[in-house]
């Protein structure tokens, strides 16, 4: 076979494969077409039309009066169908329309939104995204009324995509415990703890993929409407938590610390009324990015010192005015140096002076000699105290406690005396507050409670109530021995710089060195918990700020003056809190009361509702006082048409009465009773003129 016809065979045998194929694919695609027609339809239905989730509206936050601290405000997303306006419409209002979304967001010429419009409009699509700023109602009221828009959804193309934001009134104001909830349903806080009943149940929604691989909504009678969610109402006041974060703050700058925390909690009920937690952005400036009071763990340090003094008094026959001697201030357990933060040591000391000054020897002694063998009594006085367990609170992400036991891995002899004093542990802050607010509470330890109730507009759907943890954290001797240690480390001993002068104030210092890989550093996590009035507790509160930098560096100089200065307020502003005064040490049965001048009428009706003898020298309206023995008289006042009115002594209504009655402007400072005026009484009056008084 000649070159010739070997290439001739090989082309024939190739077009005939190509010929083969081509008929192949007629036969698929006519199959495709005309036997397998309807499957492939249905798939191509089935994806390019799907059910989608619609969110529903996520319920509101308030604090305990009411007010809103956490809401959904619905912003909108402006897209556009250009496939379904006239011809006419849209031709006539493309360029006002372009002009309008120009200038609204200010990102695009009119000529560029023109452009984009029209584009649209030749290619039939059904969905284009016009901005992706979002709008709020108002805005979006306000574009249903431009060109092409204003014909409806359906006439004029306009696409209103509802997107709710998450949204705080008070801005940052305890922001970490009202917490949020991210796009993964991760998050932290209120928010994230009843996200359930928050977010309420889901809707869905018809939807249409299209170019672009963009789903447009379709209206369809399947559409299942979303169910709204319920609403919490928490504990917090919001004008006791605004000040306690200033208070907060303020101490955090002042000390240039890295992390603060202020719990304030209602004795009786176990509310949490404020919480704050700050921490250090490094720039100077705090914001709140971890809940420490309910979720840090932290050695307690001193406070823990009301726990050593449970298990002594409850254990021991000790005393509070038994004598111990911590020398100089130091002592060694097992190699250990205790040391206590009073120069030179206090020498011989009450046990109650010891507490009060805050003896970590005393209290590392104490403990070793009635407990060093048999360590794990001591221990079941922290279990029994609810202290080694977590609370259970209503935010989700609360540890379980670090307590060091007899027996397990890196218990030593030193242990148990550093034990005494707070180190070698961990616990939360809620932990401390809740035994603190015990004590306050008649011995009962209940529950931190941050939301009263899961509530369906006014109605409550959930109520929590106050639930009791421990009836009874020691027995009625030792409470009131507690209540004197107490009381006597804000009177004598740490916190003497806080000691009140309307109110007493009951509580702990606490000073605790950081430990850091493994080794205790010079720095320190400050603390005051307590509790006032002392006579009759409403209110417990804790302080703590982690290392403070500067002179100060304990817990009286830096967390105590936060706690009297959130506790000074709350008192100044609840007039339950303060006690009533002795009537009979103020009263004087010889003093007449301040009567100077005014209406006769009124001045004879307050004498005799009084019992003070008063009688009437004149007949006139307006009368002046005079005192004769333990009676008044009433006499004539200088008053009358055109001239100037003796308003001396009287009250600011009858002086500005009597005053703009003869035709005087009045201009006045102060506030009582007037003591000046401008212009002598008896002056002729012109219109218009101007007087001035005084009130004092």
């Amino acid at each position: 076979m000649n070159i010739k016809k070997s290439i001739l065979l090989r082309a024939r045998i190739a077009f005939l494969f190509v010929v083969l194929f081509a008929v192949a694919v007629v036969i698929k695609t006519g199959h495709i077409q005309f036997v397998e027609g309807e499957k492939w339809a249905k798939m191509g239905e089935r994806i390019s039309f799907d059910y989608k989730r619609v969110k529903a509206t996520r319920g509101n936050i308030y604090s305990d009066n009411g007010s809103l601290l956490a809401t959904s405000l619905p912003f909108y997303k402006i897209a556009f169908d250009a496939s379904l306006p006239k011809e006419e419409v849209f031709n006539k209002g493309v360029d006002s329309l372009a002009y309008h979304l120009s200038r609204f967001f200010k990102d695009k010429s009119r000529e560029d939104y023109r452009r984009m419009l029209i584009d649209a409009r030749r290619s039939h699509k059904q969905y284009i995204i016009l901005n992706r700023k979002r709008i709020d109602y108002q805005d979006k009221k306000m574009m249903m009324d431009w060109p092409i828009f204003r014909e409806g959804r359906l006439r004029g193309g306009a696409i209103f995509e509802k997107v709710d934001v998450r949204y705080h009134p008070f801005s940052n104001l305890s922001s970490r415990t009202i917490g949020f909830i991210n796009e993964n349903d991760k998050g932290a806080g209120l928010e994230f703890s009843f996200d359930k009943q928050l977010g309420g149940q889901d809707g869905y929604a018809y939807y249409q993929k299209i170019s672009g691989g963009i789903w447009k909504p379709v209206y369809d009678a399947n559409n299942v409407k979303a169910v709204d969610g319920l609403d919490l109402q928490t504990t917090l006041d919001i004008n006791l938590q605004d000040v306690a974060e200033t208070a907060l703050h303020k101490a955090m700058v002042q000390h240039d610390a890295d992390d603060g925390l202020v719990a304030v909690m209602e004795v009786a009920t176990g509310e949490i009324k404020a919480i704050s937690n700050l921490s250090s952005d490094g720039h100077g400036g705090f914001y709140e990015k971890f809940n420490f009071a309910a979720a840090g763990l932290f050695e307690p340090g001193s406070t823990f010192k009301l726990v050593t003094m449970i298990a002594l008094l409850e254990d021991t026959n000790m005393e509070l005015s038994d004598s111990i001697d911590v020398g100089d201030g130091e002592f060694t357990f097992y190699n250990k140096t205790v040391r206590d933060h009073e120069d030179h040591g206090l020498g011989t000391v009450t046990i109650k002076e010891a507490f009060e000054h805050s003896s970590n020897v005393a209290m590392a002694k104490l403990v070793d000699k009635h407990f060093g063998l048999h360590p794990q009594k001591f221990v079941d006085y922290i279990d029994q105290l609810k202290l080694s367990q977590p609370l259970g609170i209503q935010i989700v992400g609360e540890p379980t406690p670090k307590i060091k036991r007899p027996g397990q891995k890196g218990w030593s002899g030193i242990s148990l005396p550093w034990m005494a004093y707070g180190y070698g542990f961990e616990i939360t802050p809620l932990h401390t507050l809740a035994l603190y607010n015990a004590v306050a509470n008649n011995g009962k330890m209940i529950k931190p409670v941050f939301v009263r109730a899961i509530k369906h507009a006014d109605e409550d759907e959930t109520k929590f109530e106050t639930e009791v943890i421990n009836n009874s954290i020691c027995s009625d001797k030792t409470l009131d021995q507690l209540r004197l240690l107490l009381e006597g480390v804000v009177e004598n001993g740490t916190a003497k710089n806080i000691k009140g002068t309307h109110y007493r104030i009951a509580g702990k210092t606490g000073t605790a060195q950081i430990l850091d890989k493994g080794r205790y550093t010079k720095k320190y996590v400050t603390s005051f918990v307590g509790y006032f009035p002392a006579h009759e507790p409403k209110y417990s509160a804790m302080v703590m700020i982690k290392n403070p930098r500067g002179w100060y560096q304990y817990g009286s100089s830096v967390a105590a003056p936060v706690f009297k200065e959130i506790a000074d307020n709350i008192y100044a502003r609840d007039i339950n809190l303060h006690q009533p005064m002795d009537i009979k040490k103020f009263t004087k049965t010889d003093v007449l009361p301040v009567i100077r001048a005014g209406n006769q009428q009124e001045l004879t009706m307050l004498c005799n509702e009084l019992g003070v003898s008063n009688h009437s020298l004149t007949e006139n309206e307006w009368v002046r006082s005079s005192r004769s023995g333990n009676g008044v008289n009433w006499k004539k006042a200088i008053e009358g048409k055109g001239v100037v009115p003796d308003v001396k002594g009287m009250t600011f209504r009858d002086a500005i009465y009597l005053l703009e009655k003869s035709g005087l402007n009045v201009f006045y400072e102060g506030k009582g009773r007037v003591q000046d005026q401008s212009i002598a009484a008896g002056a002729r009056v012109s219109k218009g003129d101007r007087i001035y008084i005084r009130l004092n």
